[in-house]
């Protein structure tokens, strides 16, 4: 495999890990969940009934995936905008500045450990391509291929669909007629613990790692919100 090629690879393989769809999707299970049984677990502190609940519970699910895929899409139309203004810049600079471009990609594979003689004949080679020079030096100087850029609505989908499949799962157990608050959290600490594991083997990191830091974020999170609804429902019975 060619240096640019494998460049190339190494630079998709970036963009669907931190801007294409697995970002999005893992930010936003675990956010609905923890989300969800925060809200829940508040709600049933505070005394609230299974109806109660389950209103709560679907209306943080929809008002957070909404929320979530509203703000995937902003952000990487913003980055990709931002990107894309560099790249006109660098655009620009091959245009109007050629033989100093072609001096600079020369510079750069020689940095790579390419002999002065084949920087300058691969430099010339690929300057006389502008697209291709265009993307060489995108990769280089900005760390983006300008072709392969990540898609807000595909961001926006995979985090508005994971959100609300981490939302539901503690949810479930009062969908299913079941009142009690205690199988909720279960549920919902399993589904922290898997999903914490699975991400942690996605980065090479061992399972329990994952699974624990998820877990224990969680059950912070949801016993504060808990603790917050037994004190305000305290006072309203009062």
């Amino acid at each position: 495999m060619s240096t640019t090629d494998h460049d190339h690879a190494l630079g998709h393989e970036h963009r669907d890990v931190s801007g294409g769809w697995l970002r999005p999707a893992v930010f936003g299970a675990m956010d609905g969940l923890v989300t969800n049984v925060s809200l829940i677990a508040g709600v049933g502190g505070g005394g609230g009934s299974q109806h109660a609940i389950v209103l709560t519970g679907l209306a943080g699910l929809a008002a957070g995936a909404f929320s979530m895929a509203a703000g995937e899409f902003v952000s990487v139309s913003s980055q990709n905008e931002l990107v894309q203004s560099e790249v006109d810049k660098e655009r620009h600079e091959l245009i109007h500045n050629a033989v100093a471009e072609q001096a600079e990609l020369a510079g750069m594979l020689r940095r790579r450990g390419v002999s002065a003689a084949t920087a300058r004949q691969a430099a010339a080679e690929i300057s006389a391509q502008p697209e291709k020079a265009l993307t060489v030096h995108a990769m280089e100087e900005l760390g983006i291929n300008p072709s392969d850029l990540p898609s807000p609505v595909v961001a926006a989908s995979a985090s508005l669909c994971a959100f609300a499949v981490g939302a539901v799962v503690p949810l479930l157990p009062f969908l299913f007629g079941l009142d009690a608050l205690w199988a909720a959290l279960c549920l919902a600490a399993l589904a922290a613990v898997v999903g914490g594991g699975l991400v942690a083997r996605l980065t090479s990191r061992p399972f329990w790692r994952g699974a624990l830091r998820q877990l224990i974020l969680a059950i912070v999170a949801a016993g504060l919100t808990y603790l917050i609804g037994r004190a305000v429902g305290g006072l309203a019975s009062h």
